[in-house]
């Protein structure tokens, strides 16, 4: 007598998991790239950057360049693990997106507007990798389903 083995149908939870892993890390690559440039722009002093008097938080312009392009170089780093999703790659990611936020919240006065929009890249950065839940889990996204899961899969 022969076993049949047979492999799980792939769920719709599944296709949304792998979907926003892959918008995260994608993401987290361009905000990388994007913040390396932001740095190497701060350290060569370019002329872009709005100096703003008695800021709280008020940093040399070369001290902030060297902070994004340390945190554009880990993001880029970070992801290149989330290609393929692993726990530690969606643990690191959501840390570096949430320095990204950081380290941009306290260089809004000198680059303003772009600090708002890498700010959003980064809330939905976060937001892509804490949503997706591995595949023991119940709930989650695209299920319907809430912490119980009470949704239809």
């Amino acid at each position: 007598m022969t076993a049949a083995h047979t492999h799980p149908a792939r769920t719709t939870r599944q296709d949304w998991a792998t979907g926003l892993t892959a918008f995260a890390a994608v993401m987290l690559f361009l905000a990388g790239l994007l913040t390396l440039f932001r740095g190497i722009m701060a350290i060569a002093e370019d002329d872009v950057f709005v100096t703003t008097p008695n800021y709280v938080f008020q940093f040399d312009l070369t001290g902030w360049g060297w902070i994004h392009l340390a945190l554009g170089v880990v993001a880029m780093i970070v992801s290149a693990g989330l290609i393929r999703p692993k726990m530690w790659a969606r643990i690191a990611g959501v840390a570096i997106a949430a320095l990204v936020i950081i380290a941009n919240f306290l260089s809004l006065p000198y680059y303003p507007v772009w600090s708002v929009v890498m700010i959003t890249v980064s809330g939905f950065i976060v937001w892509a990798l804490c949503v997706v839940r591995r595949d023991g889990d119940r709930g989650g996204a695209g299920t319907g389903g809430g912490p119980t899961g009470g949704g239809t899969r």
